[in-house]
């Protein structure tokens, strides 16, 4: 579908930016040359009046992308975990996208339940609510499952939206080879990357029988978690256009007053949060990636409840290791070990010196230390660490941005809670832990038998690897398919790993 038709779509993308007065903020967040701006406001005003005109009491942004639909407002949603490319502002801007649509009606939601699941839904629920809330690809109803009498949330997609998003995404990727082709500037934030990233996440989003698994999994996860809940699954009744849990009564973290009229203590209640988003992602290396007000809230018993599992975050154990590391040099103000972290990791090109990347990452630090989270921006602590990024060439990693953006909108939420709370020192128990339980000789010990396993799949076959390393160093004039002493070196090494683990465990 990629083409020239999509030409329309981004004339009429752009008069709409222009109309709404969009154009200069995202120009601006993206820190545009002059000329580039001037070019873009030229160009844009004789076509203004192809855009659509949007709700003017809106901010020029929320204007702009409401008006151009559901794929607009999720790709404004996905640009708000991205403040490395839009900014800070104009990221936490986009967060008021969430629950931005109308509903659709309640008879186009009960068929597409029939449809789905083969029921009939008088005779499967004995109650199904108008629409209890509505966002860019789906709505939620509450229901009452006639047999069993479990009261459950039911998300339905929005009737044709899989055929509607992947037009505008067409039209997505033709607007990123065009700034790469013009703009060279903005070929270090990679758009055509960005609007993959974006594609798989609307994919992923799109089949609901992927979200259904990505909830059960952090569910298996946190099942032990003491304060910590995520609503059950209710497999049967889900599908890929209609995903089914139970119904969850608590209070929307939003909403503070409440949430401390039930008796929550507002420092502890604050820390769990934090604690709980940290543990998740160094623990497991599988969180909740939009842990905004909207997706939390807390239960009757007191425990905080995560919703919506839409987009999630997940980073391998060698990247947690890393990063505990980096936090961890942080705590301790050791900025020459964060920044060997970074250059051992490959984070920082090597051609970089060293010295200067601990000396800027101590400019990033110490504002923030000994300073409680009332007296400190997150907002320019992040623009200055892009700013950092930037200067020592780091490209964006996806994951870890994803990490830094959860964890800089958890701060948000902990602040509403506890103004004076110190996301250091909240943090520090959490990340000492996992340094023991992952890098302690506990771990080293842990770490060598999973090897051993994995060598010793090897083992009936290493006689004739040696045998076949000696003929080939015996005969180096015969063509082979690899160099036999590096075969010879690799043997050994396994042997001796193996006896040093064994002496080490013994």
């Amino acid at each position: 579908m990629r083409g020239p038709h999509n030409i329309w779509r981004l004339i009429r993308t752009g008069a709409t930016f222009k109309r709404a007065g969009a154009m200069r903020v995202v120009l601006e967040a993206l820190d545009a040359p002059r000329s580039i701006r001037i070019t873009a406001q030229i160009i844009g005003w004789p076509v203004q009046w192809l855009g659509l005109k949007g709700d003017p009491s809106q901010p020029p942004i929320l204007r702009a992308l409401t008006a151009l639909g559901p794929a607009y407002i999720k790709f404004g949603q996905l640009l708000s975990t991205r403040p490395d490319i839009v900014g800070v502002e104009l990221a936490t801007d986009l967060r008021i996208l969430q629950d931005a649509l109308p509903a659709f009606d309640l008879d186009i939601a009960k068929a597409e339940v029939e449809s789905e699941l083969g029921i009939e839904i008088d005779e499967m629920f004995s109650s199904f609510s108008e629409p209890v809330a509505a966002a860019s690809l789906a709505q939620v109803h509450k229901a009452v499952v006639r047999e069993t009498g479990l009261t459950v949330a039911v998300k339905v997609l929005r009737p044709g939206i899989e055929r509607a998003f992947r037009k505008d995404v067409d039209a997505f990727f033709l607007a990123a080879s065009i700034i790469e082709a013009i703009a060279p500037f903005s070929r270090r934030l990679r758009p055509k990357a960005v609007i993959e990233h974006f594609a798989d996440i609307v994919d992923g989003e799109l089949d609901l029988r992927m979200e259904a698994s990505a909830a059960d999994e952090f569910a298996a996860n946190t099942k032990d978690d003491e304060g910590f809940r995520v609503p059950a699954l209710v497999w049967e009744l889900s599908s890929r256009r209609v995903l089914t849990t139970e119904w969850v009564d608590g209070v929307p973290l939003g909403d503070v007053d409440a949430v401390l009229a039930i008796g929550s203590d507002p420092t502890e209640f604050a820390t769990r949060i934090l604690q709980t988003f940290l543990r998740h992602a160094l623990r497991d290396g599988y969180f909740h990636a939009d842990m905004h007000q909207g997706n939390l809230m807390r239960g009757p018993d007191g425990d905080l409840i995560a919703l919506d599992f839409g987009i999630m975050g997940r980073i391998d154990t060698y990247t947690r290791k890393v990063y505990a590391e980096i936090l961890m040099g942080f705590l301790k103000r050791d900025y020459t070990r964060v920044a060997e972290a970074h250059f051992e990791a490959g984070y920082v090109p090597a051609d970089q010196d060293i010295a200067a990347f601990a000396q800027a990452l101590r400019s990033v630090g110490e504002p923030i230390f000994d300073y409680d989270a009332s007296q400190v921006s997150m907002a320019r602590l992040f623009v200055h660490l892009f700013d950092v990024t930037e200067r020592f060439g780091m490209e964006t990693r996806t994951e870890l941005i994803l990490l830094q953006r959860t964890m800089f909108v958890v701060e948000g939420v902990t602040r509403t809670f506890d103004p004076n709370l110190n996301m250091w020192d909240t943090s520090g128990p959490v990340i000492e832990k996992y340094i023991v339980d992952s890098l302690g000789p506990k771990a080293i010990a842990r770490d060598l038998a999973a090897t051993i396993k994995v060598l010793a799949r090897f083992g009936p076959r290493l006689p004739a690897l040696a045998e076949a390393a000696l003929i080939n160093l015996n005969e180096p004039s015969k063509p082979t398919r690899g160099n036999g002493l590096h075969v010879v070196w690799a043997i050994c090494g396994i042997a001796l790993g193996i006896a040093a683990t064994l002496l080490f465990v013994g």
